[in-house]
């Protein structure tokens, strides 16, 4: 069985969930997958073959548009899958539960004896770490009037899992911090496939990448270009877009969404990626890498588990002249290097170590692993 927080387009957190789908469904069958918000678009094509269970406050007019207005309500959503999870394993039992999480479905009671192993993208953010960056000021004024209840509900839930995977070293420590629980590091997996080096020549302009939001720190990239004089190319999209944009110099220049395909090509003609946010891991950094391209990155959060400073890039303390001065650095790293560096991260290796813990807890249960059978074995497994 597996659970994800929503289904609502495909990002980073769906595509960890599609590599999940795959390893479990080569250990068993995997009878659906749990969620408390469902848009009903199409993500991949192990994901869209397997059916969707939704909390009944999902399916509530308006709930998909609010659903990040709905946080009071997420207990009560999460405790709604939970005894449809109990329902279901008294019809059909299974011997697994899979989550992935960065919200609330971390907390769904598993039925009696049943493993629950998550992986954990970040403990709830607005609850633990980023709640000041909620900028709505209803979200500022329910989480000032919920938040206690929702973190004491998160942490108590907490409970409810078996064994915590934890996305990077310091969402680890999170962990750690939010619900006193150890946790195994695994890595998400980056299309290594893909993102390739390319072979036309790096020209000398600096690349940025991701959601223009507030917390992303695009105003300290743009800040660290003009003190150097640097060209500097943003791809993405957000809300203070607009704003960064009037007060840019000219040599800043923003590309907006772009395909994959596209931001590739930036990726193989920059001269360095600058990475000046905290992050959880840090996808777009490691994709970096697989092109050849080294990183200037803040040095917290998932970025130290993904430049070695001095060798695929360079970290700093992230202000703006720290930045302009740490380019130089990782302009000379080896683009070789870096692209060894980023296979460390390849979706071959997120499903060896994916599958060794699934498999770990089948066998602790007594179920085995369909392709390895103990003598006997399960047919249904998560």
């Amino acid at each position: 069985m597996l659970a994800h927080d929503w289904l609502v387009g495909l990002r980073g957190g769906e595509r960890v969930l599609h590599h999940i789908a795959k390893v479990a469904q080569q250990l068993g069958h995997v009878e659906c997958v749990l969620a408390m918000f469902d848009d009903g678009s199409l993500l991949t094509e192990t994901l869209d073959a397997l059916p969707r269970q939704i909390a009944p406050i999902g399916a509530l007019p308006g709930a998909l548009r609010f659903r990040r207005w709905m946080l009071p309500l997420y207990p009560a959503a999460v405790g709604q899958l939970s005894d449809r999870l109990a329902h279901m394993h008294r019809m059909r039992p299974f011997d697994l539960l899979v989550s992935t999480s960065s919200a609330a479905i971390k907390g769904l009671r598993p039925p009696q004896g049943v493993p629950h192993v998550c992986y954990c993208h970040s403990p709830a953010r607005y609850l633990w770490s980023q709640g000041e960056q909620y900028s709505g000021r209803m979200q500022r004024l329910g989480l000032r009037v919920f938040g206690n209840a929702l973190r004491s509900w998160d942490r108590a839930t907490s409970e409810h899992v078996t064994s915590f995977i934890a996305n990077s070293t310091h969402v680890a420590h999170l962990i750690e911090h939010a619900y006193g629980r150890p946790s195994t590091v695994i890595h998400p997996p980056a299309r290594t496939d893909f993102f390739v080096p390319g072979n036309g020549a790096r020209g000398g302009h600096w690349l940025a990448v991701g959601a223009i939001e507030p917390y992303k720190r695009f105003d300290l990239a743009i800040e660290a270009a003009r003190l150097a004089g640097a060209t500097l190319r943003i791809v993405g999209d957000g809300s203070v877009r607009r704003e960064l944009e009037r007060g840019a110099p000219s040599g800043v220049s923003f590309l907006g969404k772009v395909s994959d395909q596209a931001l590739r090509e930036e990726m193989r003609s920059a001269s360095v990626l600058l990475f000046p946010q905290v992050e959880d891991f840090g996808i777009t950094a490691v994709e970096a890498q697989a092109c050849g391209l080294s990183v200037v990155a803040r040095a917290e959060g998932g970025a130290l588990d993904i430049v070695r400073d001095g060798e695929t890039g360079a970290l700093c303390d992230g202000s703006p002249e720290q930045l302009a001065e740490a380019t130089a650095r990782a302009e000379a790293c080896d683009q070789s290097a870096c692209v060894a560096n980023a296979q460390r991260f390849s979706e071959a290796s997120f499903e060896r170590a994916i599958r060794v813990e699934l498999a770990r807890h089948l066998v602790n249960r007594g179920a085995a692993p369909a392709n390895q059978p103990p003598g006997g074995g399960a047919e249904h497994l998560p």
